[in-house]
C-alpha cells in the first residue's frame, strides 16, 4: 500500500489520512507505462530531456508538423533574454555529448534560431526522437473508464490520452501527464472586456494577433493607418517593426492604443532593466513617441469595432466616449489565454482571475505584482487535485504575461524529479535568474514600493 498526500481544492497539501490511502493498481504503479508530455516546444522538450536523464519512459506529442511549431509562427522576433537563459541544463548535458555547437550565451536568438540551433538538434537525439510523435493532436485527457464525476477508484486508474493522427483516433495510456501546450494561438480580443464579438470576428482579414512579420508583408502595412492595441512588449516589438517600415513609407501612420494610465508605464525599466535587450525596447519606443512618429491613445477602453469605409474603433477615455476612425489594419497584442478544452474531464484547481494554476496565482497576479522578479516554484505549487497531472509553461501562468522560459525549465525539472521518485530533488530550487525588470510604476511614482 502506498500512502498519498491529499490535495485540497486550493492546491495546498495536507497531512495524509486514512481516506487518502489508496491501493495502487498495476497500471498506476507500473513504471512501464509512460509519462505523456503534450507539446514539443521548449518546455515540453526540456521535460523530455529530464526524463531521459531520470531514465523514465515517456511519449512526447506535438500537434504541428515540426517541433516548436508555434514558435515558428513568430520566428522573426528576437527574444529579449540571451541564450544562457534559454537552454535547459538537462538538454545541454545531452547535446554536449554530440557535435552540437553551443551558441554564444550572451547573444539574443530569434525564434527561428531558437528552433534551428537548439530545439531541433535536441529533438533529433535518438533518446528523444524515438519517443516523439508529430502531427498528433491531443483532443482529450481522462482517467481510464472514468469521467470527471467518478471518484471511486479514480486514483487507481491510468490516464487515457486521446489523440488524432491522420484522421484517426488513438488512445495512449499514461501514468502521468504534463501539459505544456502553452497559450499561443488563443489570443485575447481587442475588446477591453475580453469578450469576443462577431463584429471583431468579421474583420479577420484586417486584424493580426501577435507580432506579424512586417518585412514579408510590407504591402499590407505600407502607407496605411494602423492601430496597435496593447501595452506590453509584444506591442512594442510590433511598433518598432512598423516604425522601420515608416522610414521607407512615410505616409504610414501608427496609433498605439492601450489601457495604461500613462504611456510612461509601458516603457518599463529602460536602461535599468536587468535584461538589457528588453530595457532597450522601452527606450526605443520612448524615442518614437517623443518624436511624434507614434501617436498614443491612453487610457483607452475599446467597447467594439465597426467596419465602415475603413475600420472604426469605439471606446471610452477618461469617462467619455470617443470614436477613432480611418484605420486600414489593426494589430492586437492583448495577450493570450489558456484553453482547457483537452482537460475538461480532469479535476483542476485553476485561479478564477488569472486562469493560472491556482496555487501559483498569488506569485504572479499582475493585479498584485508590478515588478518582474521571478520567484522559483516547482512540483508542489503546480500540483493539481488530479494527481500526477501537471500544467506547465506559459499555460500554467494562464493570462498573466510574466512567464519566462527559464521558469518553465525549473518547473519541469522539479516535476520530473518528483515523478521519478526523487522527492528531495523536486523540493530544491535550481533557478538562477537576474531580476527580470524594474517596477515601471516606480519610475512614475516613487512613493510606490516594489514587491
Amino acid at each position: 500500500m502506498i500512502t498519498l498526500k491529499a490535495i485540497n481544492q486550493n492546491g495546498s497539501c495536507c497531512s495524509p489520512t486514512k481516506e487518502t490511502e489508496v491501493k495502487m493498481t498495476a497500471h498506476q504503479n507500473d513504471k512501464k507505462l509512460p509519462i505523456v508530455i503534450i507539446g514539443a516546444g521548449p518546455i515540453g522538450l526540456a521535460a523530455a530531456a529530464h526524463l531521459v536523464e531520470q531514465k523514465q519512459a515517456f511519449i512526447l506529442l506535438e500537434a504541428g508538423p515540426e517541433i516548436a511549431h508555434n514558435i515558428r509562427s513568430w520566428g522573426h522576433v528576437t527574444l529579449f533574454s540571451p541564450w544562457r537563459y534559454n537552454i535547459n541544463k538537462a538538454a545541454k548535458a545531452l547535446l554536449d555529448g554530440t557535435e552540437w555547437v553551443e551558441p554564444n550565451l550572451d547573444a539574443l536568438p530569434t525564434g527561428h534560431e531558437l528552433i534551428d540551433l537548439y530545439l531541433k538538434p535536441l529533438s533529433e537525439l535518438e533518446q528523444i526522437k524515438a519517443n516523439l510523435q508529430l502531427n498528433t493532436k491531443v483532443v482529450g485527457v481522462a482517467r481510464q473508464l472514468n469521467d470527471k464525476m467518478k471518484t471511486k477508484n479514480r486514483l487507481a486508474q491510468a490516464f487515457t490520452v486521446y489523440v488524432e493522427q491522420a484522421n484517426d483516433i488513438h488512445v495512449i495510456e499514461a501514468r502521468a501527464v504534463i501539459d505544456a501546450t502553452g497559450t499561443w494561438g488563443n489570443p485575447n480580443p481587442a475588446n477591453t472586456s475580453g469578450v469576443w464579438l462577431q463584429t471583431e470576428k468579421a474583420l479577420a482579414n484586417h486584424i493580426d494577433y501577435g507580432i506579424p512579420d512586417v518585412n514579408t508583408n510590407r504591402e499590407k502595412y505600407a502607407n496605411k493607418k494602423i492601430a496597435v492595441i496593447g501595452g506590453g512588449h509584444s506591442a512594442i516589438n510590433t511598433l518598432l517593426a512598423l516604425a522601420e517600415l515608416q522610414q521607407q513609407y512615410p505616409s504610414t501612420k501608427l496609433v498605439w492604443i492601450m489601457r495604461k494610465h500613462s504611456v510612461e508605464e509601458a516603457y518599463g525599466g529602460e536602461e535599468k532593466d536587468a535584461l538589457a535587450a528588453r530595457g532597450a525596447l522601452g527606450a526605443r519606443i520612448h524615442e518614437l513617441v517623443d518624436s511624434g512618429k507614434v501617436e498614443v491613445m491612453t487610457p483607452f477602453y475599446i467597447s467594439h469595432l465597426k467596419k465602415e469605409q475603413n475600420i472604426t474603433i469605439i471606446g471610452t477615455t477618461n469617462g467619455e466616449q470617443k470614436v477613432l476612425t480611418g484605420f486600414d489594419e489593426l494589430i492586437v497584442n492583448a495577450g493570450n489565454r489558456p484553453d482547457f478544452t483537452i482537460n475538461s474531464e480532469l479535476r483542476l484547481a485553476i485561479d478564477t482571475a488569472t486562469e493560472s494554476v491556482q496555487a501559483l496565482a498569488p506569485l504572479i497576479d499582475p493585479n498584485e505584482h508590478s515588478c518582474g522578479t521571478v520567484r522559483a516554484h516547482g512540483e508542489e505549487i503546480l500540483r493539481q487535485p488530479e494527481m500526477d497531472f501537471y500544467i506547465v509553461g506559459a499555460k500554467s501562468y494562464g493570462r498573466a504575461p510574466t512567464f519566462l522560459m527559464a521558469t518553465g525549465y525549473e518547473q519541469v525539472r522539479s516535476i520530473t524529479a518528483y515523478l521519478s521518485g526523487n522527492v528531495e530533488a523536486s523540493k530544491r530550487v535550481e533557478l538562477d535568474l537576474p531580476e527580470t525588470g524594474v517596477c515601471s510604476i516606480n519610475l512614475v511614482n516613487q512613493s510606490n514600493t516594489c514587491c
